[in-house]
C-alpha cells in the first residue's frame, strides 16, 4: 500500500478515535463512541499490515488471529464487576508492548541512524522502556489488588519516597551511560544494552512499589492514573516505531487518562501527588478507625420488609450505589424496584459518586448493563442539592462516599472529600453486610444518625426480597 494512502488512512483513523474519546464523555453517546473506536482499530490495523514496509506475514497472521480470539473469549466471559481488573490487566499489556518494541528497535542490526538522530532514538527507546516498565509491573500489581489476590492496605515502607527517588536517580544515572553510545555495534559486546537492561528491572521495581503504597480507597484513581501511563508508553512506542498514529493515540490515551486522573482526585479533595505519594486507605472490610474508640450511637435495623413499606410510600427516592451493589449483582432486581416504584408514580433517581466502585464510571456501566435509564442516573453535582426533599435514599454497599466526617470531622481521613449527603433526606437505608468500613478505613457516622436505618445481609438477596414485597403490595392494592 503507498505511504500517501496509509498516512490518509491513518488521519482517519485518528479523527475516528477523537471522536470515540468525546462519544465516550456521556452514557447516552458512549455505545456510539465505542463502535466508533473499534471501527478506528480496525482500520489501523489493517492498514499497518498492507504497509509496503511490513513482511512476514507467516507470523503475523497466526499473531493477530491468537489475539482476536483471545480477546474475544474475555469480552464474553469477564462479568462487569470484574471490568477493573481487566483493564488493569490491559494496561500491563500495553507496558510490555513498549518495553518489548523498544528493546526490538534498539536491537534492530538494520538500524542505520547515526550522529543526532541516532542519540534522539536512543532517548526515545529509554524513555519508552522506562515508561513501559513501570506500567506493566504497576499494572499487575493493581490487577492483582482489585482482584483480591493481595491487600489492598498500602504498604508503607520507611523511607519510601527516598527509596523511589534513588532508583528514579539511578535510572537517570543509566539513561547518560545509554544515550549518546557511538557504536551501537557494541550491543553484541553487552557494553551497550547493559544500561537498558538494569534501567528496565528497576523501573519494573519501581511500578511494584508505586502502586503497592497506594490504598485501597485510591484505587479508582489508580486505574485512570495507569490508562494514562499505558497511553504515553503507546505514544513512545510510535516514536521508536516512527509511527504517527501511534503516537496520537498514545496521546489521547495518555493526555485523557491524566485529565480523568485529574477529575478523579479533585472528586476526593486531593492532589494527584497525593495519591502517587500512597498510604491511603486499607483494604476494605476492616473494622472502622475512629477519632474516639467508643461507639458513636446506636445502630437501628430494618428488614426487607419494613424497607419496602417505606419505598412504597415514598414519592421521591434517590438510589446511591457502591462497589457492594457491584460484588453483589444486585443491579438487575435493582433496576426492577425503581421500575415498579416509578410505575406507582414515585420519582426514582440514582445518584453517582466520581470514586464509587473500582473504576471510574464503574456503577454507570453496570447501571446500564441492567437496563437503567440514561435521564434518572445523576452525578453528585446535579442531584446534592435534591436529598432535603427526598423521602427515602438506599444506600447499596457504598460507604466512604456517603461519610458526613468528610464534611464535619477535621480529624477524619477523608475530611473535605465532596460526598453524597444522603443524611438530609427524611429516611436513608443502608444496605451492607456488617459495620465494617470501606476503603478508607475510616467509621461513618451515618450510621448512627436518627434518620439512618440499617439493612444487614447480601445485598441481592435484600433488593429482591424487597421487590417481592413491593410486588404483593402492588397486587394487594
Amino acid at each position: 500500500m503507498p505511504s500517501s494512502l496509509v498516512t490518509a488512512a491513518y488521519v482517519f483513523a485518528g479523527v475516528l478515535f477523537i471522536l470515540s474519546l468525546g462519544g465516550l464523555s456521556t452514557q447516552e453517546t458512549a455505545r456510539r463512541g465505542n463502535k466508533l473506536g473499534i471501527v478506528g482499530m480496525l482500520i489501523a490495523i489493517v492498514v499497518t499490515a498492507l504497509d509496503a514496509r511490513v513482511t512476514g506475514y507467516q507470523i503475523l497472521l497466526p499473531a493477530v488471529l491468537v489475539g482476536a480470539l483471545i480477546g474475544a473469549v474475555l469480552a464474553a466471559r469477564v462479568a462487569m464487576t470484574s471490568m477493573p481488573e481487566l483493564v488493569a490487566m490491559l494496561h500491563s499489556f500495553v507496558g510490555a508492548a513498549a518495553v518489548l518494541v523498544g528493546f526490538a528497535s534498539y536491537l534492530d542490526p538494520n538500524q542505520t541512524l547515526t550522529g543526532t538522530e541516532a542519540v534522539i532514538h536512543q532517548v526515545e527507546v529509554f524513555v519508552g522502556v522506562f515508561i513501559g516498565a513501570i506500567t506493566l509491573t504497576g499494572s499487575l500489581i493493581a490487577y492483582a489488588k482489585l482482584k483480591g489476590s493481595i491487600s489492598g492496605k498500602p504498604l508503607m515502607l520507611p523511607a519510601r519516597h527516598a527509596i523511589n527517588m534513588g532508583m528514579v536517580l539511578g535510572c537517570i544515572y543509566l539513561g547518560t551511560r545509554f544515550v549518546g553510545v557511538p557504536d551501537p555495534t557494541a550491543v553484541a559486546a553487552h557494553t551497550a544494552v547493559q544500561p537498558l537492561i538494569i534501567m528496565t528491572a528497576i523501573a519494573g521495581v519501581i511500578g511494584v512499589h508505586m502502586v503497592m503504597a497506594i490504598g485501597g480507597a485510591d484505587m479508582p484513581v489508580v486505574v485512570s492514573m495507569l490508562n494514562s501511563y499505558s497511553g504515553w508508553a503507546a505514544a513512545a512506542a510510535g516514536f521508536m516505531l516512527s509511527n504517527d498514529l501511534l503516537i496520537i493515540t498514545g496521546a489521547l490515551v495518555g493526555s485523557s487518562g491524566a485529565i480523568l486522573s485529574y477529575i478523579m482526585c479533585a472528586a476526593m479533595n486531593r492532589s494527584f501527588f497525593s495519591v502517587i505519594l500512597g498510604g491511603f486507605g486499607t483494604a476494605g472490610g476492616t473494622a472502622a478507625s475512629s477519632a474516639s474508640s467508643e461507639p458513636q450511637g446506636e445502630v437501628v435495623s430494618v428488614n426487607a420488609s419494613e424497607t419496602a413499606e417505606m419505598l412504597s410510600s415514598a414519592q421521591n427516592v434517590i438510589v446511591i450505589p457502591g462497589y457492594g451493589m457491584a460484588a453483589a449483582q444486585a443491579q438487575y432486581p435493582l433496576h426492577e424496584i425503581a421500575k415498579t416504584l416509578r410505575e406507582a408514580g414515585a420519582n426514582v433517581r440514582f445518584a453517582i459518586h466520581p470514586v464509587a466502585g473500582r473504576l471510574p464510571g464503574h456503577m454507570n456501566v453496570l447501571l446500564a448493563e441492567a437496563n437503567v435509564p440514561y435521564d434518572i442516573v445523576l452525578e453528585m453535582d446535579e442531584i446534592n442539592h435534591d436529598f432535603p426533599e427526598t423521602d427515602v435514599v438506599i444506600v447499596i454497599g457504598a460507604n466512604d462516599i456517603v461519610n458526613p466526617g468528610a464534611l464535619d470531622d477535621p480529624s477524619s481521613a477523608i475530611y473535605g472529600m465532596p460526598v453524597l449527603e444522603c443524611w438530609k433526606a427524611r429516611t436513608t437505608v443502608v444496605m451492607k453486610r456488617s459495620m465494617a468500613s470501606g476503603y478508607a478505613g475510616v467509621d461513618n457516622p451515618l450510621f448512627y444518625k436518627t434518620n439512618t436505618r440499617m439493612l444487614f445481609g447480601d445485598a441481592k438477596k435484600n433488593v429482591e426480597a424487597i421487590l417481592g414485597e413491593l410486588r404483593e403490595q402492588s397486587k394487594a392494592a
